[in-house]
């Protein structure tokens, strides 16, 4: 437990309602209704809410605050600034912890869950906790948060780290002190933002800059930018992964199997077969960027190939599937850009042939490309006709459609899309997807509803 008053002093804080000797277990946390009896609530500013209203009330040990309330408080200047001061002293304590960052395109949150079931179930990580958030903590309040969970028990601590700007994910590393850093692929997601894939590429390398002297550098080999990234970093030692039949931890023999991925994982140790359960050829690389981190930490192949098989999906809409008066659905709305756009489509694709079904994809806007932003819905939409897919419904977003693709549709709302479940027959496939501010997720939650209310009425009948 630590005073009150060093956290005062880390962070640059006055104290406030408070004599100093209070005690805290030094954990961040920022909604008051998942409260944490011994941490520190973080009082932050959002467009629609602000977390001072509820301080008050937060269930914490004491708050972080920007102004004078009638609660126990430090009062510093920027509340996201004392938590990333807090998290980075934090951190500091912890020595006997191994953090694994990981960043890329696409993939991170996927790549972290798997990681962490492996080191959860396998033998050899057991009596070593292991600490990784559900969904996507992977900025500069979700690193904190994620750092200060974990504790002198706490063997390894899985995290992902986003950028938005160049220096974020430095940023980053330099709190969280990784010992090993993934970078999966570099894609076009955040393109508009960063402007080149080659400025991307940079933002990413970033995080094997912060790798500490001495780690692991694990890189993947499906683009031309990842594999070169630690050529300057001659104290690391670099495991590279992929599917080209050169890499330390690869994959051959790739079979799709109800759009499951079935392949052999091939390591320095050995061989031994493995039977994804979350859908899509896509997840293959995430998988063996999973095992090269549990290979470099020391598990056999097969714990990692058991941990892999058993993997089940943990965070929300992420190639969630399930199947409703004999129609599969497949939420994968968390967010978009052009390669997992490819990656779900294809899946769906596979998916409704193998059922002998129709294939639709209800497709909403991929944001934060730039400049590229027509040229690449425009070739989404082409490379949905390349796969076959029968009906495509986009959803305010007409860019799909600039291609001579048939019958396909547009939806001017979420709303309007609703009035095409009626196209959708049992043995089809049915994909939501589109970056996260579109909110897709509703649509695919009403179209769930659809599908109950159709199995009631055939019970009934």
């Amino acid at each position: 437990m630590i005073s009150a008053s060093t956290v005062a002093e880390i962070v640059g804080g006055v104290l406030h309602n408070l004599s100093g000797e209070e005690l805290t277990d030094g954990s961040l946390f920022f909604d008051s209704r998942a409260p944490r009896k011994n941490g520190i609530f973080l009082a932050l500013k959002g467009e629609r809410v602000d977390g001072h209203d509820f301080a008050p009330n937060s269930g914490g040990a004491f708050a972080l605050l920007e102004r004078n309330l009638d609660c126990p408080a430090i009062i510093v200047p920027d509340v996201m600034q004392a938590a990333a001061k807090w998290a980075t002293f934090y951190r500091s304590t912890l020595n006997e912890l191994t953090v694994i960052g990981i960043t890329g395109s696409q993939g991170k949150t996927t790549t972290k869950d798997m990681i962490a079931h492996i080191l959860k179930t396998s033998l050899s990580s057991r009596n070593r906790g292991t600490v990784a958030p559900i969904g996507s903590y992977n900025n500069d309040l979700g690193l904190p948060v994620t750092l200060t969970q974990c504790n002198e028990s706490t063997g390894f601590c899985v995290a992902e780290m986003g950028a938005r700007h160049l220096g974020d994910i430095y940023r980053l590393a330099q709190m969280a002190r990784p010992s090993i850093g993934v970078v999966l692929k570099v894609g076009t997601a955040h393109l508009g933002e960063f402007g080149s894939r080659e400025a991307i590429a940079r933002a990413k390398s970033e995080l094997v800059m912060g790798i500490q002297p001495g780690g692991v550098a694990i890189l993947g080999t499906y683009d031309e930018f990842t594999p070169k990234m630690a050529e300057s970093r001659s104290d690391l030692k670099v495991i590279r992964f992929g599917e080209s039949g050169v890499e330390e931890i690869r994959a051959t023999d790739v079979e799709m199997r109800s759009g499951f991925a079935h392949f052999e994982l091939v390591t320095p140790h050995g061989r031994e077969a493995v039977e994804l359960g979350i859908a899509g050829a896509h997840h293959v690389a995430n998988a063996l960027a999973a095992a090269a981190v549990a290979f470099t930490l020391g598990l056999s192949d097969n714990e990692i190939a058991t941990g892999l098989t058993t993997f089940k999906p943990e965070s929300k809409w992420r190639m969630e599937m399930s199947e409703i008066a004999g129609v599969m659905i497949i939420n994968d709305s968390y967010n978009a850009n052009p390669e997992s756009m490819a990656g779900a489509l294809r899946t769906t694709a596979l998916m409704a042939q193998e059922r002998g079904g129709r294939s639709f994809a209800f497709l909403g806007t991929m944001h934060e490309l730039g400049a590229q932003s027509d040229s690449l819905h425009r070739e989404v939409g082409d490379f949905a006709a390349q796969l076959g897919i029968d009906y495509l419904v986009a959803i305010d977003e007409k860019r799909y459609l600039e291609g001579d693709h048939g019958d396909w549709l547009a939806a001017e709302s979420r709303d309007s899309a609703k009035a095409f479940f009626s196209y959708v027959e049992p043995g089809d496939c049915v994909l939501f997807k589109a970056s996260r501010a579109e909110g897709l997720e509703l649509l695919a939650s009403d179209f769930i509803e659809y599908l109950k209310s159709i199995e009631s009425e055939r019970g009934l009948a």
